[in-house]
């Protein structure tokens, strides 16, 4: 194999020994600058041309620009109208509990509220009164409940766990007071807070036969004492003593329709605390002027007679004690009946009490949709829906539900047989011992001790010991429901 390198001097033919190094190149002068060839001169710049070819080539870079940023800009705004549209659109239905209201009377109110609320709908049912109260808050634990219902004024301490407290969107407090009566504020408000919008007012009044007042040349009565005279002057028995045409139905406790609300009046106008009741001389005195009417050879009333209400129907009682709703239940029975309902009685000295019974919308704090059901009940506390739905139960009925909203009373006052009702609305209280809620509840439990104590004085006992009887039911009814005191 050849010893040749790679790198071999060609001017050696393999010869051994040291290559001679290769012929220096020869100095070649440099060119001088003279000589060497220049390039071609720039056209002449145009000063005024450049400045606008510049001026226009940023113009179109910020144009350009400034359009991709109203693009995304717009975009990013479509979407996110796009997206809180989609929420806002979002179906709903509601589920509405009510108890009187037939929905036939509630639909047209409902569909102002729809047509208002178009993604929202509202589903109405009239539920049945037995064991509503049960009913509902086994709905409400069990996650199947209503999202909106109807309850008593009197029934917070058993639905506070059920009931979500109204935010300032659907009514501020001050707008409440403005509104509604006082006594809506004493029953719907519990620390600031608002549980409730009373559609209605209801409160105890006296109703009058105008006949047998006539015949008698008396007007009823603005007193107690008054009432008494007149119970006794328009009572009349036969040769034994039993009564035929009672003056009044008062002094037993099952045949005198809302008794426990009678007594409540009683209880209120004689000073005792009705949410906090303790043993004391005022509640013994109530007691047994309640029993008086009952007892002894001056009684206008006994246990043997019809029920109040019938026997007020029949023209056999001069005066009934009743709220709006038994106006119906009279024309019911007798149509031909004149009577005339006036405000309760009233102690000698002393402010106006009368006693109010009403219901009230809450929303349930298991619903799933409270912001729309906030929205509704925002809509529920409106004058003009009050108005509207006083306008559709007065096309089934003489009149509808008494305005719960205070500057809508003197629309009621050329009404004869309502405005005294409304009327004592400013000045009403509201107690447990009330009938007709069918509770099954803190209001039977309670009127079950009231029974009681009435039935014990009649017997021969004495009102002191059955106020004690009774203050012991209470303080043991009311703890079972944790009540807070009014």
């Amino acid at each position: 194999m050849s010893d040749e390198t790679i790198f071999q001097n060609p001017n050696t033919s393999g010869q051994a020994g040291m290559s001679k190094p290769p012929p220096v190149p020869p100095v070649v002068p440099l060119p001088s600058q003279s000589s060497v060839p220049q390039p071609p001169a720039p056209p002449p710049v145009d000063e005024g041309k450049s400045f606008l070819s510049r001026f226009l080539s940023i113009r179109t870079v910020k144009l350009i620009v400034g359009l991709l940023v109203v693009l995304i800009v717009g975009f990013l705004a479509i979407s996110l109208i796009s997206s809180l549209g989609g929420k806002k659109d979002k179906n709903v239905t509601l589920t509405y509990w009510g108890l009187w209201e037939d929905p036939a009377v509630m639909q047209p109110v409902i569909a102002d509220f729809e047509r208002e609320n178009p993604n929202i709908k509202v589903d109405y049912s009239k539920q049945d009164v037995k064991e509503y109260r049960e009913r509902l808050s086994s709905r409400i634990a069990n996650g199947a409940g209503p999202d909106i219902f109807r309850f008593h004024n009197t029934w917070y301490p058993m639905l506070k766990e059920d009931l979500s407290p109204l935010p300032e969107s659907v009514i501020r407090k001050e707008e409440f007071l403005d509104n509604f009566y006082p006594v809506a504020e004493a029953d719907l408000v519990k620390n600031g807070a608002i549980y409730g919008i009373p559609l209605h007012i209801d409160t105890l009044a006296l109703f009058v036969n105008r006949d047998m007042f006539q015949a008698a040349g008396v007007n009823p009565p603005a007193s107690w004492e008054e009432f008494r005279d007149y119970a006794l002057e328009l009572t009349v028995k036969d040769e034994e003593g039993n009564i035929k045409t009672a003056g009044a139905a008062m002094g037993t406790f099952e045949n005198v329709t809302h008794s426990p609300d009678i007594l409540s009046l009683l209880f209120i106008q004689n000073g005792v605390d009705v949410y906090g009741l303790k043993p004391s001389q005022r509640l013994t005195d109530a007691l047994n002027f309640y029993t008086s009417f009952a007892e002894g050879d001056e009684s206008v009333w006994n246990k043997t007679l019809d029920n109040s209400i019938l026997a007020f129907a029949k023209g056999n009682l001069a005066m009934f004690f009743g709220y709006s709703w038994d106006f119906f239940t009279l024309k019911a029975i007798n149509p031909n009946l004149s009577f005339e309902i006036v405000p309760v009685p009233q102690l000698a000295e002393g402010e106006k009490i009368a006693l109010a019974s009403y219901w009230a919308e809450g929303v349930s704090s298991e619903s799933k949709h409270q912001k729309e059901a906030f929205l509704f009940m925002k809509f529920l506390a409106r004058k003009d829906t009050q108005e509207k739905l006083f306008t559709e139960e007065s096309r089934t009925r003489l009149f509808g539900e008494l305005y719960s909203n205070k500057n809508l009373s003197e629309r009621l006052k050329d009404n004869s047989y309502v405005y005294s009702i409304v009327k004592q609305a400013p000045f009403a209280r509201s107690s447990y011992f009330v009938d007709n809620t069918f509770d099954n509840g803190i209001n039977a439990k309670l009127n079950t001790y009231l029974k009681d104590a009435i039935n014990s004085i009649l017997a021969g006992g004495s009102a002191e010991s059955a106020s004690e009887t009774l203050v012991n039911g209470f303080n043991q009814v009311v703890s079972q429901y944790e009540s807070q005191t009014k």
